[in-house]
């Protein structure tokens, strides 16, 4: 994330049983524009990436965690898109809002929410492959099934955490 990147943390979703909501605020910096004065679209999805790995340290599993605990290699993605709404443009205050979602085997769909108040900017989306060495050939990577912890934290609401510390 950029300079701009000014909070990050876990959004309280109020109701038992909604899912993790990652929120984090940006303010877009002059770097993040393009000549036009407007942030340059692929900002949006270095914001994504950073969220996307952020969303693992809300709950409380940092890299060195993933790798020794859950065999974890890496989460390449496989796709990604974006609608954009409405510019953003140098010294807005946007709300990032990312959860992580419809969890298969060894894949999950990332959706974002980009918004400056309550206008939707962009929309992100992401699907990424859980993956570690390959038994065959330790310099390649193969998927292997997400695991269920990890799953369960994500899809159990805004207060879990895998370290057991509140939010």
């Amino acid at each position: 994330m950029t300079a701009g990147a000014i909070a990050t943390g876990r959004e309280r979703a109020g109701q038992e049983g909604q899912m993790y909501v990652g929120v984090r605020r940006i303010t877009v910096e002059w770097g993040d524009c393009d000549p036009s004065g407007i942030v340059f679209n692929p900002r949006y999805f270095e914001w994504f990436d950073a969220a996307t790995a952020g969303s693992f340290a809300d709950v409380g599993i940092d890299r060195t965690e993933l790798h020794e605990r859950f065999d974890y290699m890496g989460m390449p993605m496989v796709e990604t898109r974006a609608r954009f709404h409405r510019p953003s443009t140098w010294g807005d205050q946007l709300v990032l809002e990312t959860r992580l979602c419809d969890f298969k085997r060894s894949s999950f769909r990332v959706e974002h929410r980009l918004l400056k108040g309550d206008e939707l900017v962009v929309e992100g989306f992401e699907t990424r492959v859980w993956v570690a060495a390959d038994p065959a050939d330790p310099t390649k990577v193969k998927s292997r099934p997400i695991p269920a912890e990890l799953i369960e934290i994500f899809m159990s609401g805004p207060d879990r955490r895998i370290d057991g510390k509140s939010p």
